[in-house]
């Protein structure tokens, strides 16, 4: 029974001491970590979005790209500037205008056009080296910029487009990621929370904590980019700020339910926090530990991009459990009960009574505070067989289609969802120049001695049109070939080597051009001596998709061996983390394949990213795992606390399991549906990996907290018995 009496000095002075403490807490978190805000709006200086930010490790490709800087005059992706007139176009005006280009401070070189279709004479284009001077993203607006005069009333479009034009527009897709997605993400998980908690002060409170994390993630990852410590990009800082917000948040959850739990049966704020913080810390260092180490494995990826995310991710979850363990507790100590105002939590003194002693009382308490999660709790105990069975089977029906989930990927014009300029200059192109403006050349890195037997083999490969080395003379890129070097000019060469451009007669980024470089390879590798590599965009396109089959290979039985050896240790058992470690897989197989029948038939995406299954794995299984844990954790304190009411420690785990049931169940799925608003906002940037990574985590960890930890879970464990438990001593039982 608690100490209702009135506290003596030393009880008084200990509290006052504890809130001290607090307030030291709290203001040095906000004197230390809220200035440390302004880096969240820094981090997109040190962002690299550029094709080397992607490109997979010691691949072919990446090799041959490396190869061609030294070949190259200036490390820089060319603009085209794509021209059309339905009523045909003026040579003076575009002479002029490529003119006034070269003569301006965005030119790093001579211009070449203009060049007029071939199949619609309605359709020019110029090519512009970029300067050095200036980022590429500000050498195309600059470019935009001097040519909107260009444009007529009467009909005349002008479009920057090409490589430069391409990552100017993805630059700008990802530009959304300070402003749009954190504040659609705060607004969703403010209004979230003002529904749980129906009260002011906690969601301020809870909403103060994230963006202090956030702000201490930002300025350690900001740090680190800019040492070149690790490389950030557009889609890992989007989901650094969903991590850290979404992650904190869940863990606030889980706290504040605990203290709320307490305050009812303790009569001081202090003891009522202090018991809070023993039964989350484990858990929420477990699940945030889940994450962390979950990310990390990314670390084993050969794709830069998965690379560079595991530990940008992994430093947002860090900060989200500091704040959680130390800014909340002490806020919510100062705050006492008015943190809940207007419905503060009263002070129970039976209720206080029967959790100690636990038994019929308790259990029935649970059902008193948790109406709607107790008749479900309920549910699931009168028929545990039938309901995991028919849980399970429908999650494999939705796990029948993950096979046929188009992770082949996609070309660049694909991957932006809304209408850009890029896009729009490279079909007016491809309507004027036909198969040369669609295609993109393959580049093959060869010894200079062996140029000629290299082009030779090249061109006997059915698909390739041509080949040719690259020269002193130079040339635009490919697709303007009435600018091409006279045949005579010799070959560039440097280091001993020669580069060789080769032709293919397929759109870039297609399946068939994937193809014929893949014939390419095999036939200029068997050139004896000539120790020929083949790059280019196709290349680079097969390079990721073998990495990313590779990286699936490596690293979800990474994660997955992490995942369990964490629960092994949370749960002191073996049979309960294989239980929940399985259920999670399933559970992501089933989004994928509702992903795969949602991205195909409904809204009609041209493919996705391969690694778009990857992310959504360690995600959902990291971050999934999470409820599963909350669940699992609450269920063995129950069931040890019932046990030994009883005596007999097998007697408490039917009770164990449900109580917890009931009692996490609305926590969970606030926890769930917070998690699921944060990463849905990633769709607000438009860029198709991260509106296809939002659908599959947001619906993953909705299936997760509403069916798999509500009913498949609970279920099994039941079915299960105390064998959930073993070897611990829940399972053998006894008194």
């Amino acid at each position: 029974m608690p100490d209702t009496r009135t506290p003596d000095g030393s009880t008084a002075l200990r509290r006052r001491l504890w809130l001290a403490a607090a307030l030291v807490v709290a203001l040095a978190w906000i004197a230390g970590a809220g200035p440390l805000g302004s880096f969240v709006g820094r981090l997109s200086a040190v962002q690299t979005n550029d094709q080397s930010a992607f490109l997979p490790l010691g691949a072919e490709s990446t090799k041959v790209r490396e190869i061609e800087e030294e070949f190259r005059e200036q490390d820089r992706a060319p603009a085209f500037i794509a021209y059309t007139d339905e009523d045909g176009l003026d040579p003076a005006a575009l002479r002029a205008d490529a003119r006034a280009v070269a003569g301006s401070e965005v030119s790093g070189g001579a211009v070449a056009g203009p060049l007029f279709g071939t199949e619609d004479h309605g359709v020019a284009q110029l090519i512009v080296p970029l300067s050095a001077d200036l980022e590429e993203t500000e050498a195309v607006d600059r470019l935009r910029a001097l040519l909107a005069d260009s444009a007529t009333e009467d009909g005349t479009e002008v479009l920057v487009t090409g490589p430069a034009g391409f990552a100017a527009d993805l630059s700008a897709a990802f530009a959304g990621i300070d402003g749009t997605l954190l504040a659609v993400a705060l607004a969703a998980v403010l209004a979230i929370l003002v529904a749980v908690y129906r009260s002011p002060l906690l969601p301020i409170t809870v909403m103060a904590a994230a963006v202090l994390a956030l702000g201490l993630a930002a300025a350690v990852v900001y740090a680190a980019a800019a040492a070149d410590v690790l490389v950030l990009n557009g889609q890992s800082q989007g989901i650094l700020f969903i991590l850290v917000v979404g992650a904190c948040t869940d863990y606030a959850l889980l706290m504040v339910a605990r203290y709320r739990e307490a305050l009812a049966d303790h009569p001081q704020a202090l003891p009522a926090l202090l018991a809070a913080l023993r039964s989350t810390t484990a858990p929420i260092l477990a699940s945030g530990g889940t994450v962390v180490l979950g990310v990390l494995c990314l670390l084993a990826s050969d794709l830069a991009s998965n690379r560079s995310l595991g530990p940008v991710a992994a430093l947002g979850v860090a900060a989200a459990m500091a704040t959680a363990l130390t800014f909340l507790p002490a806020v919510l100590l100062l705050l006492g009960r008015a943190a809940f105002w207007p419905a503060r939590p009263r002070y129970r003194p039976r209720s206080a009574a029967s959790a100690e002693e636990g038994g019929t009382d308790a259990f029935r308490a649970a059902w008193a505070r948790h109406r709607v999660w107790g008749r479900v709790a309920r549910a699931v105990g009168r028929r545990p067989r039938a309901v995991w069975a028919a849980t399970a089977l429908a999650l494999a029906a939705g796990a029948a289609f993950a096979p046929t989930f188009p992770a082949q990927g996609t070309s660049t014009s694909d991957i932006f969802r809304t209408d850009v300029e890029a896009v729009r200059g490279q079909e007016v192109l491809q309507r004027g120049f036909g198969t040369d403006a669609a295609s993109a050349p393959a580049v093959i890195a060869a010894d200079a001695g062996h140029a000629g037997d290299v082009v030779a083999a090249a061109e006997s490969v059915a698909g390739v049109t041509g080949a040719r080395p690259v020269t002193e003379a130079g040339g635009p890129p490919a697709g303007a070939a009435a600018q091409a070097p006279p045949p005579e000019a010799p070959p560039k060469t440097v280091d001993g080597r020669v580069l060789v451009e080769a032709s293919l007669n397929a759109p870039a980024e297609s399946q068939r051009a994937v193809e014929i470089v893949r014939e390419l390879r095999a036939e200029v590798h068997a050139v004896p001596g000539a120790d020929a590599l083949v790059g280019g965009t196709d290349a680079v396109l097969l390079d990721t998709l073998e990495t990313a089959q590779r990286d699936l290979a490596v690293v979800v039985p990474l994660v997955l061996a992490v995942v369990l050896a964490v629960l092994v240790v949370l749960l002191r058992s073996l049979v309960a983390p294989l239980l929940l470690v399985g259920t999670t897989v399933l559970s992501f197989a089933a989004a994928l394949g509702v992903g795969a029948l949602v991205f195909d038939h409904v809204l009609g995406f041209p493919g996705a990213d391969p690694v778009v299954p990857l992310f959504a794995f360690v995600f959902l299984v990291a971050l999934g795992i999470d409820y599963n844990i909350f669940l699992m954790t609450r269920a063995r304190e129950e069931a040890l606390r019932e046990g030994h009411r009883t005596g007999v420690l097998r007697e408490g785990h039917r009770t164990g399991v449900l109580r917890a049931l009931a009692v996490t169940g609305g926590v969970i799925t606030s926890a769930g549906v917070v998690l699921a608003a944060t990463f849905a906002a990633l769709a607000v940037i438009p860029v198709l990996f991260l509106v296809q990574l939002a659908f599959l985590v947001a619906f993953g960890v909705l299936l997760d907290a509403l069916v798999v930890r509500s009913l498949l879970v609970p279920a099994l464990a039941l079915d299960a018995g105390r064998w959930t438990w073993w070897p611990s001593r829940l399972a053998r039982g006894g008194r």
